[in-house]
């Protein structure tokens, strides 16, 4: 099985773009991301590596899991 690793802001923002994710927001150093299907915003603060809690939390708005992430994260 493989694990989560810390990532940069960036690399995650091109993850939520490729999966129709658009920018809403900006507030101080945290961006806000939007879908139509989401009850909640995906809220990215905007630091070098993102701590594996943040991308944890963030999946779980999504709807996704584990795997489907990382398969994504091999495309882009």
């Amino acid at each position: 099985m493989a694990h989560l690793t810390p990532i940069s802001w960036k690399k995650f923002e091109k993850f939520l773009f490729f999966i129709g994710c658009e920018l809403n927001r900006t507030k101080g150093d945290h961006r806000i991301y939007w879908r139509g299907d989401l009850q909640r915003p995906v809220v990215v603060p905007m630091e070098k590596d993102l701590p594996v809690f943040v991308i944890r939390n963030n999946l779980r708005v999504l709807g996704m899991n584990l795997e489907e992430y990382l398969e994504i994260l091999k495309r882009i």
